[in-house]
């Protein structure tokens, strides 16, 4: 297997860098080591900071993206990293059309969002490339009862893949909690990419993306964040002390 990806520290929250990250995960896959990524964002790290549960969920994690712009600027500006921004939801759209380029006839399973969205979005992805194996979706709304049913079906199953989109930080300490019932699969927290696959939601124009301001636009469309969305100018604040004295790289 390839050489494991470097790992930086940001505010002491580990984030990974490397040059692939879909073809690492393929070499996951194909070697049936059971990965579970976190998508890192600034909003994440700060959560990091005030939820240890959700901190050692993250240190424990195999793979840590660096998915938001604070997390890529802090690793170029502070740790001298040449690193580009890895959205999480563009991550699990290369690794679907990889797999289904390469058929390997690997389970996928979707699992959140509100009733029918997941069941949407993998009719979405099933009609762009027919040869993907999704074998199962489960909405992130449902009773003590369903979950227990949607534990005994990923048993039975045994999905390769599974997407979880219940937003921060309930996706991760999720799957963290059940990736024993498939520890040979890839878990990967896929936040709101339930409702841009099935059109509930649009995502924000490219331009946006590339000057870092798409959290700009997923202000406009859900303006109840804007309490959370305090955490970006609390993030830059704490990166620029936090360098001050602690070393970047661990």
């Amino acid at each position: 297997m390839s050489k494991p990806p470097k790992m930086f520290s940001v505010l002491g929250i580990p984030v990974h860098v490397m040059s692939n990250y879909p073809g690492w995960l393929l070499e996951c896959l194909q070697l049936s080591t059971g990965t579970h990524v976190v998508t890192l964002n600034a909003e994440m790290t700060m959560q990091a900071e005030r939820n240890p549960s959700l901190a050692q969920v993250i240190h424990n994690a195999e793979l840590v993206i660096p998915d938001g712009a604070g997390v890529v600027l802090y690793l170029q500006w502070l740790c001298w990293q040449k690193v580009q921004r890895c959205p999480g939801i563009e991550l699990a759209e290369t690794l679907l059309r990889e797999i289904g380029e390469q058929q390997t006839d690997a389970k996928l399973f979707f699992y959140g969002g509100a009733p029918g969205v997941a069941a949407k979005a993998a009719e979405f992805w099933q009609q762009q490339i027919p040869s993907l194996n999704l074998v199962g979706t489960h909405s992130g709304y449902h009773s003590p009862d369903e979950e227990e049913q949607l534990k005994q079906t990923l048993t039975e199953l045994q999905p390769q893949v599974i997407f979880v989109g219940l937003g921060v930080p309930r996706q991760e300490l999720w799957i963290a909690q059940n990736r024993h019932l498939c520890p040979q699969a890839i878990w990967i927290g896929v936040g709101g990419s339930f409702d841009i696959w099935s059109g509930t939601k649009t995502r924000a124009p490219a331009w946006l993306g590339n000057n870092n301001l798409e959290w700009l636009y997923r202000l406009y469309q859900e303006p109840w964040r804007w309490r959370r969305m305090l955490a970006l100018p609390e993030f830059a604040l704490k990166a620029f002390l936090y360098r001050l004295t602690i070393k970047g790289a661990i």
